[in-house]
């Protein structure tokens, strides 16, 4: 069985973008969500979910977040309403 690496873009209510990796997107959300760690999405109410994509090797995973952190905001606006129009919360409906 191969684990699973998210990279994903997590957004304030006023579009403040954290972007980040992890090997659990559901705890990782929910850590967002409640404010487990202190730092950046903390400070901003970053705590909806709206773009992730998986990748079965790390390395990739952590290529492509660098890649995303490099890039300007409108380049990362544009992923998020390819796959999420609305900007909806993604993980709104995962069972908690």
């Amino acid at each position: 069985m191969s684990r699973c690496y998210f990279v994903y873009l997590i957004a304030s209510r006023t579009r403040v973008l954290y972007c980040g990796v992890t090997g659990n997107l559901e705890k990782r959300t929910y850590e967002h969500q409640n404010g487990i760690f202190e730092g950046f999405s903390s400070k901003y109410h970053c705590t909806r979910l709206v773009w992730f994509e998986a990748f079965e090797d790390v390395r990739n995973a952590i290529d492509r977040e660098t890649q995303i952190k490099r890039w300007r905001r409108e380049k990362k606006l544009a992923l998020i309403t390819r796959m999420n129009p609305s900007w909806t919360d993604l993980s709104e409906s995962w069972q908690r």
